[in-house]
Parts: C-alpha cells; structure tokens; sequence
C-alpha cells in the first residue's frame, strides 16, 4: 500500500510517498515559499542528491498538484500513475477536544476541524487546505487526519486545567492541549522496541528537542502530561518561542510599549528564544559554533535552554513518581551531544549514568543507547519519524483497524 503523507504549513508542504508493509520510502521533499513569486519544490533522492524546481507564485492547490506531477514524473517520479497512492495521511496539527485518535476524513470530520481554527487560526487553515487541494486533484482517494494533540487527550484534568476560572474552559475552551504528540507516541513505542520492553507498563520522559520543543511524560503508553499548552508558545525555551513566561511580564511590556495582542504573539512565537536573548540565530547549529568561539551570550543561551530542559524532566520524574526511560529525540535531541550530557549530569539524583564516550558518537542519524549498564534510568537517543507514525495511521483506518 502506497500512502502519501501530507504536512502542510503556513507557507510551505513536506511530503512522503511510503510504501508501508515494507517501510519504504519511495520519495519525499517539500515545496516552499508558498503564496510567493519564488516558490520552488525540493526534491530528494535515495544517494542524499537533491533536485530544485521553481514553481512561481503558487497556493496550497498548486503545490500539491505540483508534488503530484513530480512523483509521477518519468524522470524525477517513482510511479506511473495517481493510481498508485492508494491513501493520503495528514498531520493536522489541533484536534481540540473532538479527536483523541487519528480518523478517516469524512465532510463532518472537516466540519469538527474547522471548528478548532479559532484556538490553531496558524495551522489548521492550511492542514485543511491540504485536505481539499486531495479532494479536487484525488476525489477517490481515502484520506486520514492525524493530530498533535490527540495523544495528549489522556491527561486528567489536574495536568490539562489552568487555573484560571472555569468560565474560560467550559465556554471558550482554554486548557493545555499539547502538541508533538505523533513524535511521543512514536518515540515512546520506538524506545521500547529498542529495549526489548513493553512500552505499554513503563514511566517514560520523552524529550523532542529542537526548533520547536516539548517534554512529555509517559505513563503504561499514555501521556499524563506535556510541556506545551493551548498553543505551542508553552513550555521549553525554543527557537524563536518564549515557553513559559510570567503573564504579568507580558502585560507590563504591553502596557508600556502600547502593544496590541497580535504584537505581543509576534514577540513571543518569532522573536524570543534563543533567537531573542542571542540576536544571532534560532539555529542551535550557530549557536554552538558561536559557544566554540568564546561567545558569552551564546554560552548564556545554552545554558537557559538546558536547564528548562532539566527542569521538565525534574517535575516529569517526580509526576510519575519515578522514571524507566528518558528518551532524547528532535534535531537537538538527536544530535546535540554535550546538551545530552550535560542534563544528564544533573540528574544523577535520579540514578541516571551514561557513557559519555558512546554519547559522543550518536549523532547524525544514529540511535541507541547511551546509559552505562548499572544506570538506574535507561537513557535512549532516538529518531523521531511522525511521518511513519501517520502512514501507519492511515493504513490501519483504511484496513478497519484501530491506529
């Protein structure tokens, strides 16, 4: 079963074609610059070659249609035929309350989708944009919507209230939604498959680490709390996000700066982070090259990241009254060394040890295990892969399976 999967943002589209019974990738890329007149569509090939084709001024529509003639394109493509995609998965990104499993996409389901654009008014919109760009070009083709926030629908009310008055739930819908929740289960069911264990009856720390950022914890496969809230402003320092700030703060600059709420989301989502307190990038790759060149504000910025980091898997441990595995995945996850063992470090409260000789070489597309033998926690770089997670999703629904 060929199934392509779909994740559509703002101003650009990601895209997989994956044969699922044997996990194959047969192509992917992404179109970008969307709504632009220099909108191009990267491709990328089995050697690591890529191919870039302009596309000119295009919408979501075009893009996918795009996508849809280089995949069967004689000389870039890998099938004859749209025939051959036999389902589309989408990531869409808020589920609100209606959706804790991924679903087949049917008219009501677009409706309940459309009815969560007022708490995700960024990402929604164009998850469903990608959603009828299929239904125009592929009519008979099944689709299925898988959500961030759907694995995180198994929280109680303690971890999911904000203690605001209950007004601002039952009338408007405000509580900790959470996001990054097909990476977690993912990564939560992949750490375990490592191991050799039943992840259905351990205490897992999922930490997805990069741009954007978020810690989850896991109890017996399910979430029972996550760094990120109503928005994915919430939780750990990131890229160019704030995570958690004092309100009042935010009031105050309101106040004196004469700044509108549009203003102050602009501030907190594209120019905080570690973008904002270095003014040099949001890519942890700079920062770490401006940290070898003795630069204070880049060392200071590592060290505000790291700790939020520590901090979350501190209340983790202590939420789930203990940890079996803590497990490390996203760009900085994956591939940040001395981030991995410096919050290590500083949980060997906690019993955590590992081997900082094979933490050093897990880089780049490597995955194991990086704690000593006799480390009470095991402790787990893993590679995240939501694209798989939704293709076997979607096949599972258009079997008549439960996702």
């Amino acid at each position: 079963m060929n199934i392509l999967v779909l994740n559509c943002g703002s101003s650009s589209v990601k895209y997989k074609l994956i044969e699922i019974k044997s996990n194959t990738v047969l192509a992917e890329g992404g179109v970008e610059k969307i709504g632009l007149p220099d909108a191009f569509i990267k491709l990328k090939f089995d050697d690591g070659s890529k191919k870039t084709i302009d596309l000119g001024l295009t919408d979501h529509t075009g893009s996918i249609k795009s996508i849809l003639e280089c995949l069967t394109d004689p000389e870039v493509g890998c099938i004859k035929s749209f025939d051959e995609i036999d389902a589309v998965g989408h990531r869409v990104v808020h589920g609100g309350e209606k959706f804790n499993k991924s679903v087949l996409i049917t008219d009501e389901v677009k409706a309940m989708i459309k009815e969560c654009y007022g708490i995700a008014p960024l990402h929604n919109p164009v998850n469903m944009a990608g959603i009828e760009a299929i239904d125009a070009i592929l009519p008979n083709v099944p689709q299925v919507g898988v959500f961030d926030t759907a694995f995180h629908q198994s929280m109680p009310k303690s971890a999911f209230l904000y203690p605001l008055p209950m007004k601002y739930y039952e009338q408007d819908h405000v509580r900790r939604y959470g996001f990054h929740g097909t990476s977690h289960r993912f990564v939560s069911r992949r750490v375990c498959e490592m191991l050799g264990t039943d992840w259905k009856d351990k205490k897992i720390i999922s930490c997805h680490i990069g741009n954007g950022a978020s810690i989850t914890a896991i109890r017996n496969g399910e979430s029972i709390d996550t760094s990120m809230g109503l928005t994915p402003t919430e939780g750990l320092m990131m890229g160019t996000r704030s995570g958690d700030v004092d309100p009042g703060a935010l009031l105050f600059l309101m106040e004196k700066y004469n700044m509108t709420a549009k203003d102050m989301l602009a501030v907190i989502n594209k120019q905080s982070g570690v973008l904002g307190i270095t003014g040099i990038s949001s890519d942890m790759r700079e920062i770490c090259d401006e940290i070898d060149k003795g630069n204070p504000i880049a060392q200071l910025a590592m060290d505000m990241y790291e700790l939020r980091i520590l901090k979350y898997i501190g209340a983790y441990a202590a939420e789930l009254n203990g940890v079996d595995i803590i497990a490390f995945t996203g760009g900085v996850g994956e591939n940040q060394t001395p981030t991995r063992r410096n919050i290590c470090r500083n949980l060997s409260y906690l019993g955590v040890k590992i081997d900082e000789e094979l933490n050093d070489k897990l880089w780049r597309g490597k995955e194991g295990e990086i704690s000593t033998p006799d480390s009470k926690v095991k402790v787990v770089v893993v590679m995240t892969d939501e694209e798989y997670m939704i293709a076997h999703d979607t096949e599972a629904i258009i079997e008549g399976r439960e996702p």
